[in-house]
């Protein structure tokens, strides 16, 4: 597990330190950072995928993101032309990424080399690691297959493209973590845990994903069960965006494993607050059971979600690490201020930054 990320003079992060958890989730402001932790996960994790991390430097523009020049990413009030990232994981000495600044490259050469101790046994370089963007498929008549990726890479695709053809592939397979099977199923597979949590978003969905080999695709289908009977298939286009859209979490975090590394983006986009709850409490369940997540939210009920899981002891308030990244608009810096509540056992929360999830608070206000 990554135990801590210090970042220097990337975007508006001046000199940041995220002591972090299993579950850690970050929010503010539009533009004020809170992406940027995610990015340089995501920065370090495509430049090893292309070998260049360790003999080149820092590779901007790849499978996960693209983020311009140099020029771009550098603090606007850097003391030095250099980018650091200093990174703690549990049982190993922090490992320093120190780049030198060029302005109008997408690679950013490397200033020393890291001290990486077996870079493969860590979930951000191996195949232990998953990335599901804000950008997420939607509905679609057909959806990529790739034998590759779900199963050489274990991965469902940064847009959660090939989590249709994984469903398929792996529909009868178990659960690895017990404790994400839902208490209506009536087995651990995927399958049937897929449609349970499911059913919580839209009530009685049936998820149906079947291969298309001669058309190297694989289709989507829900029917919806009313008592003893079950609806014909509906296509992906006539059933709700948001159940689509959400496949791919759902699906990601019923796959996990201890020790695997999750980046996710906006997990409850298109969601109906009730159904952003459960995705909050789905990430509850699996960080208290081995996997750590890295969450990028603007929702207080995909909060609540997590604050209940803590209440109702499904993970301990340790496990949680909030983050608010917030900027005075007076200050002669155009840089971020990390801010860092905590959760206690009951699920309160100590201190509310404003701007922390507290926008319905005001308007009820304003309303009375």
């Amino acid at each position: 597990m990554i135990e801590c990320i210090r970042i220097q003079r990337f975007k508006t992060l001046l000199d940041a330190r995220f002591p972090l958890a299993a579950l850690n989730l970050f929010s503010g402001l539009n533009g004020l950072g809170k992406s940027s932790l995610l990015q340089t996960l995501l920065l370090l994790r495509q430049s090893y995928e292309k070998n260049t991390l360790e003999s080149k430097g820092l590779l901007l523009k790849g499978e996960y993101l693209t983020l311009g020049t140099g020029q771009d990413i550098l603090s606007e009030q850097a003391e030095s032309d250099t980018l650091e990232f200093t990174l703690t994981w549990t049982d190993n000495m922090p490992t320093r990424f120190v780049f030198e600044y060029a302005p109008n490259s997408d690679l950013q050469p490397i200033s020393q080399k890291p001290d990486m101790q077996s870079p493969e046994t860590l979930s951000l370089f191996n195949t232990n690691f998953q990335y599901l963007s804000a950008d997420r498929i939607g509905p679609k008549n057909s959806y990529e297959m790739s034998d590759f990726h779900i199963t050489t890479l274990n991965t469902l695709g940064s847009h959660g493209e090939y989590a249709v053809h994984y469903i398929a592939e792996h529909g009868q397979h178990m659960l690895p973590i017990p404790a994400l099977c839902h208490k209506n199923a009536t087995s651990c597979n995927l399958l049937e845990n897929i449609n349970c949590w499911m059913s919580e978003l839209s009530p009685g969905i049936q998820v149906q994903a079947v291969l298309e080999h001669h058309l190297n695709s694989a289709s989507l289908g829900y029917a919806f069960v009313h008592g003893k009977d079950v609806t014909a298939l509906f296509k992906p286009q006539n059933v709700g965006f948001g159940l689509t859209f959400v496949l791919p979490v759902v699906t990601a975090l019923l796959r996990a494993q201890p020790g695997d590394l999750l980046v996710i983006e906006n997990p409850e986009a298109h969601l109906h607050p009730a159904g952003q709850t459960v995705i909050g409490r789905m990430c509850a369940l699996a960080a208290a059971n081995g996997v750590q997540l890295f969450v990028e939210s603007h929702s207080d009920h995909f909060l609540n979600g997590i604050r209940v899981a803590v209440r109702q002891e499904l993970v301990s308030a340790e496990m949680v690490s909030l983050f608010f990244l917030e900027r005075d608009s007076d200050a002669v810096t155009h840089a971020s201020t990390v801010r860092h509540p905590s959760i206690d056992n009951e699920g309160r929360i100590d201190f509310w930054p404003e701007g922390f999830f507290d926008e319905w608070d005001r308007q009820l206000e304003k309303l009375l």
